[in-house]
């Protein structure tokens, strides 16, 4: 049975759910517009805040407590698109380079980013410009969120 979240953030085209417990942000997950629900405890409430603080202005900084999650390979591609600044994106391929890795287990290791938004898998995309894949989902929904998220950034 999946966990219910903490609380649901609504963005223009999509909805953030917040899983978390009293000390750490456990998962963001993309969902379909919802209605919002409100935050049950004072985490969620942060987290609440500052993703509405993001989503009035890309430029915010994000200062959440994140629960240590992933492989030591997805660790390093995370902490890797962490330091990717707003209004910027890197292609896999050289997220890969950085890393001494190849792009397609770049790919794999964003499509598992358990706190979207907050470690900006949104900001690497395709060799020559493309979108790429987006949340290891496939469908429009997902792509349409990541077009939001960058247009949002007016990445460049």
């Amino acid at each position: 049975m999946e966990k219910p979240f903490q609380a649901v953030v609504a963005a223009p085209t999509f909805c953030l759910g917040v899983r978390c417990d009293e000390a750490e942000i456990l998962a963001l997950e993309f969902l379909p517009p919802r209605a919002e629900q409100a935050p049950t405890n004072a985490l969620a409430a942060e987290a609440v805040r500052q993703l509405r603080a993001y989503l009035a202005d890309a430029d915010f900084a994000f200062c959440l407590p994140l629960q240590p999650a992933g492989t030591r390979f997805q660790r390093r591609v995370w902490e890797q698109i962490a330091q990717i600044p707003s209004h910027q994106t890197r292609s896999y391929g050289d997220v890969a380079k950085a890393i001494k890795s190849a792009p397609r287990a770049v790919g794999q290791a964003c499509g598992a980013n358990p706190y979207p938004v907050v470690v900006p898998c949104h900001r690497v995309i395709a060799a020559g410009g493309g979108l790429g894949g987006f949340a290891r989902q496939g469908g429009d929904f997902f792509l349409d969120v990541k077009r939001w998220l960058l247009a949002h950034e007016r990445s460049r």
